[in-house]
């Protein structure tokens, strides 16, 4: 299975316990996530699309935590879990170029907390894969 879609995984508080997601204007709440272009490494585009959509420049990325065939499209994402050194504020507004440009709303939701019914469907389950792969190491 070859990746065609990075999705970079920042963590933040005192024990990693929360995941940067944003709300896109018009499809809900959502991870960082966006096409891997040709020649370019699942971790070399996790980089970008993170400093793309989000603002934020990772400074290494600490592990890949697999791949996952979500069932949309002929999408298969890589997961690439990303440190970020500047201090990250509770959260922010950054806009993004895609699609002639939208301001996504970043926030820290809680790993351990159930995504509400503003969560795209196909993001509550790339969450469920994001846990797994993480398991204990966030704690």
């Amino acid at each position: 299975m070859i990746p065609n879609k990075a999705c970079p995984v920042v963590l933040n508080g005192s024990a990693r316990e929360r995941i940067l997601v944003f709300e896109h204007p018009l499809a809900g709440i959502q991870l960082v996530k966006g096409s891997i272009e040709p020649n370019e490494s699942p971790v070399a585009a996790a980089v970008r699309e993170l400093q793309e959509e989000s603002g934020l420049r990772a400074s290494a990325v600490l592990a890949d935590l697999g791949t996952w065939v979500p069932g949309y499209g002929d999408q298969v994402w890589s997961f690439q879990l990303c440190e970020v050194q500047e201090p990250l504020p509770e959260g922010w507004s950054h806009r993004c170029a895609d699609d002639g440009g939208h301001d996504f709303r970043f926030f820290w939701h809680p790993l351990d907390e159930v995504p509400t019914p503003q969560w795209h469907w196909v993001f509550r389950e790339a969450l469920v894969h994001v846990r797994r792969a993480l398991g204990d190491t966030y704690k």
